[in-house]
């Protein structure tokens, strides 16, 4: 039986991994954690943030609609007071949309 490694999952990140993670400056990412309250990141004894899995989950969250459908600050805000649960399900819907569409292009490219 070969052997298989076994996943690694990160407990915190910093900044600099999540701002990678979304493709964004870790400025964007230290604005957003002071405008949304459901960013609550720890810190170090340096002073370093380290964001949670959760935080993670959030910004992809917030991404989804200040960048991608296009929210204002503010309208963020109030959609994810009004109706979180909706967003959060929307947003996973469109990661595995974006995943089923990474795996046809690279069996397409197989194909080719």
């Amino acid at each position: 039986m070969p052997y298989k490694e076994k996943e690694i999952f990160k407990i915190y990140f910093t900044i600099g991994e999540v701002a990678e993670m979304f493709k964004v400056n870790t400025s964007l990412i230290r604005f957003w954690e002071k405008e949304f309250d459901i960013i609550k990141p720890q810190k170090n004894k340096k002073g370093n943030r380290l964001f949670t899995q959760d935080d993670v989950e959030n910004f992809r969250i917030i991404y989804h609609l200040v960048k991608e459908r296009g929210y204002t600050l503010q309208g963020a805000k109030e959609k994810l007071k009004d109706n979180k649960t909706e967003t959060v399900d929307n947003v996973e819907i469109v990661k595995t949309l974006n995943n089923i569409k990474d795996f046809l292009l690279e069996l397409k490219k197989g194909l080719d």
